[in-house]
Order: C-alpha cells, then structure tokens, then sequence
C-alpha cells in the first residue's frame, strides 16, 4: 500500500466527506475518507497525490439521461478507472434501451442531483439515487480510490466492494485500447476528470 500523503479525515469535514463517511460506516466499510493536502479534481491529480497507478483511480462521471419514457431527467453515473474514457455510446446503449437520450450533465444538474460538486462525485452517498454502472476494466487492480464527496477527500475500496456498496451492474463502458491511447495521447478532456 503506497504512503499517503494525507491525514485521517478529521472529526469534522466538509459536509460532502462527512455525509460519505457516515454511508461507508454504516455499510461497514473498513475504510474512512482522508483528507489529501491538495485538490484532486481530476483522476491524474488523485493518482499523483496518492502514488498510484492513473487506473486505481475510480472516476465517478455523470451523464443526464434526457427524454426517458419516466418523464424526468436522470443522472447516470458511470464509475470507470482514471486512465480510460467513458463510451458515451455504450453507455447509452445501456441506460437507454427504453428511450431517451444519453447528454453530458452541467455542473449545477450534477450538484443537484448528487449533492457534488464535480471534482469531487463520490459512487455513494448521493442526494439522489442516479443510475450508476461500474466499467469491469476497473477489475484490473485489487485496490483502487474514489473521492468522497469533496476535491481533497478519497476513500480506499476494491472493485468487488464498489459493487457490493453500490449495488451497480458491471459493463463494458469504456472506449477500446487502441480508441483509449489515442485519446489519452492528445489534450485532457476537462469533462473527463
């Protein structure tokens, strides 16, 4: 397990961290937030402050399912590792399949929905229960890290208890490897922390 450049989430955290260390203790996760010294907004910052790999980042982006069949828009939340982007096509393939139409979520819907700012999207603890998929290339690593629910708070985790935690399917929602090198070989994608 790498050094952690970070304390033990103190007894009073912002009220994101605080809300998704109330959730994983009552799930019995055997892992509270801390608290990193810097911001990690993006996936790369997360991996450098933490000294892991850029996969062992578990990146929670939100999508807005628009047009659903149910009548209101839905955030859906796909949680893939930090070095992969989201097929926006396959996850739509899935969310959809009853209608609708997969968009990108702006900051004040992913606020409103989750109870998040980007940045700092925990898979859990939402203010409202989106729709949520776990991408398997996730299972490449038997520890990964996902923020908990501020810029500077991440939580430690496997693959099989993200699941067990959130309950969400597990899929192929990434773009293929040779899509994926390309992608990650030009400039960041700031809708893709």
């Amino acid at each position: 397990m790498p050094t952690l450049p970070a304390n033990p989430a103190p007894p009073t955290h912002p009220p994101g961290v605080q809300r998704v260390a109330d959730t994983l203790a009552a799930l019995g996760h055997p892992h509270a937030p801390v608290m990193l010294s810097d911001a990690a907004r993006t996936a790369q910052q997360a991996a450098d402050a933490l000294g892991v790999a850029l996969g062992q980042i578990a990146k929670s982006i939100i999508f807005k399912r628009k047009n659903h069949p149910s009548g209101d828009d839905v955030a859906v939340l796909v949680i893939t590792s930090g070095d992969l982007r989201v097929d926006e096509k396959k996850v739509q393939a899935i969310v959809c399949a009853e209608g609708g139409k997969l968009g990108r979520a702006d900051a004040d819907f992913v606020k409103a929905k989750t109870g998040f700012s980007i940045g700092g999207v925990s898979p859990l603890a939402h203010a409202t229960p989106p729709v949520t998929l776990i991408d398997a290339q996730l299972f490449r690593f038997g520890e990964i890290w996902a923020a908990a629910g501020h810029p500077h708070g991440v939580f430690r985790l496997s693959p099989t208890h993200l699941q067990t935690l959130t309950g969400a399917p597990v899929h192929d929602v990434t773009l293929t490897a040779a899509v994926n090198s390309a992608v990650n070989a030009t400039a960041p994608d700031p809708t893709q922390p």
